[in-house]
Parts: C-alpha cells; structure tokens; sequence
C-alpha cells in the first residue's frame, strides 16, 4: 500500500518546498500547520502540536514528517521552547502510538552541537548555548526513546542554516545588504560557515523518506564549506562586479556595537537587527561533517557554490513575481 505522509509545519519554507517536491512525485500528502499553506490549502489541516486532542483529530497520515519548531534568538518567553519542541514532540509520539504510526523524521539542528569544533561530525559534543538547541536535542531524546520499539524507525537530521529562493532568513538578509551597499564585514572574514541549499536539503528528506532504515541520525551540509571573505566575495561580484569584501570593521569595534544594542533593545523593547549574539555567530566558524552519502540512494543536485548563485539569480538578478515569502530567523 502507497504510504501517506503527514507533514507537520509544512507552510513553512522547508514545509512548502518539500510539499511541492511530493506533490511533482504524486506522493499522498497532508499538512498539518498552525496557518493554512498557500500552496496547498487542500492538503492542509489547522493543527496546534502543543494540542493532543487536535493533533490526534488531524493526522491520519503513515509517516511523520516533524518540521514544527520555535526558533527566534529574540524570544523573550523561553518556555514557548519547552512547550513546542519538547512537549510538542512529545504530543506527536503520543499521536503515533496510538494510531500506529511507525516511521517519523524528525529535523534537529546542529545548534546542538553549540559553538562546535570545526569539522564537528554526528558524533560530536552535545554542547547548545541556547534554548532552540537545547530543547532540540530534547525532543531528540524523546524520539529514540520512541523509536526502541523494534517496529519503529526514525531519521533524525541536524541541518546548517537553509537558505533558497524565498527565504528571508539570515543568509537572505546577509546578501540583501550586500545588494543594497549596506554591509560591513566584521572581522578578518577567515571563520568558515556550513551551509545548506533548501533544494538539495528537500531532496535528501524525500531519500530519508524513502529509505528502510530503522535508525539514522544525519547532519545536513552542502560542500565544500566556504569562508565568510569568499562568501561575501562572491556575492559581491555576482551582483555588484566588485571583488574583495569592502571594508572591514574589527572584531572589537563591531562586538562593542552589538552590547550597545543589546541596552538600546533592553530599555526599548524592540527587537533590533543588530546583537551581541548575531555579531558573534557572524565572525564564528559553523564548519559541520555530514555522513549524508551514507544514505542510499542520495546525491545533491547542487554544490555549495552553484546554488548560492542560482539563489543570487532568482532573488536579484531576475527575480520571479508572486513568489511566496518566509520569513525565518
């Protein structure tokens, strides 16, 4: 029989881009998110996964697909990680025990890992310095306990940061002020950054779905990684013609102006678009390993470099009208 997936937060911008993927391969598919998905309002179903009595109402799918997470450096009630990630995820598991559900996959992060090691594999330290990565892993715990029942299987994958057409996340805004001559490079720009391709990235859930494995647990990186200089490099002469960085701000002077707006945002109460945290993660290094070929049947379509150009294209250079936009953090 001709499984059914059941993708939980999929109007969002992983959720979307995997539903179309499905969709093009006349998968059986339904969405269960808190807003209705643009794309697919007839595959979707209103669903609070904080809610065990709705969610056991809307899911009647054969596999899980957990996509649903709070994630926002800015988040001032910190249980709102607890109540989603973990209790959420907890709700879930309840769900497929009682309807026989016996395949889930489930996105972590590498934001359990913390500021890693360079080249920090699946193997790595547990080590997260915030809340999302703390209670990710959680909910990671929560899901093997699950999947110790022999009949059970579960993927769990610990994806970089995505980016793609659409996305208005931290890479979009990093070559958005490139675009608009409002960047300015902390730092010496030598600190590397994993990063993965939301197309490359989609197509590696559907080998997870596809696949028999009972266990993998998989970090997602698209290769070879790429130095913050030769990032903002490239961007730079993608859309500006102009080579090298720019100016450069040193780590001291930007980190100074990060604590002030740490104050400027306290006192306020506005959320600003610079912080100590985002001056930080900008100048530390997110170099991940990913056993991802160990997962038959997988191969990305995209090197790191190419879809960082085919992004720049369709977002800059000639963008598309009335593409659908997600904002993430």
């Amino acid at each position: 029989m001709v499984s059914k997936i059941t993708v939980i937060g999929g109007s969002g911008f992983v959720g979307t881009n995997l539903c179309r993927q499905l969709s093009l391969k006349k998968c059986d598919f339904e969405i269960i998110d808190l807003k209705m998905s643009n794309q697919f309002s007839q595959k979707c179903k209103i669903g609070d996964i904080r809610n065990l009595e709705i969610l056991s109402k809307v899911i009647t799918g054969d596999i899980v697909v957990h996509l649903a997470a709070v994630h926002s450096d800015n988040l001032r009630n910190k249980s709102e990680y607890q109540q989603t990630n973990v209790n959420g995820t907890e709700n879930i598991i309840k769900v497929c025990q009682e309807k026989g559900i016996k395949k889930i996959i489930f996105t972590s992060s590498v934001a359990v890992y913390g500021f890693a090691k360079p080249g920090t594999d699946e193997s790595g330290d547990i080590k997260p310095f915030n809340e999302y990565g703390r209670t990710k892993f959680e909910a990671e715990e929560r899901l093997r306990a699950w999947q110790m029942d022999k009949y059970n299987s579960l993927i769990i994958v610990r994806p970089t940061v995505i980016f793609g057409e659409g996305n208005r996340g931290n890479v979009f805004n990093l070559f958005n002020q490139i675009a608009s001559n409002k960047f300015l490079m902390v730092g010496n720009g030598n600190n590397k950054k994993s990063m993965a391709y939301v197309k490359n990235f989609i197509d590696f859930l559907v080998a997870c779905i596809d696949c028999q494995q009972k266990y993998g647990l998989y970090n997602y990186v698209d290769t070879p990684d790429i130095a913050m200089k030769e990032l903002v490099s490239q961007v730079r002469y993608k859309l500006k013609n102009k080579k090298g960085v720019g100016f450069r701000l040193p780590y001291f002077l930007g980190i100074m102006v990060g604590y002030a707006a740490d104050i400027v945002s306290k006192i306020s109460g506005k959320n600003l678009p610079v912080s100590s945290i985002r001056v930080n993660k900008f100048i530390s290094s997110t170099e991940f390993k990913s056993a991802k070929y160990k997962l038959q049947g997988f191969s990305p379509s995209y090197k790191l470099s190419e879809a960082i150009d085919q992004t720049l294209q369709n977002e800059f250079i000639t963008p598309k009208e009335n593409r659908e936009i997600f904002y993430t953090e």
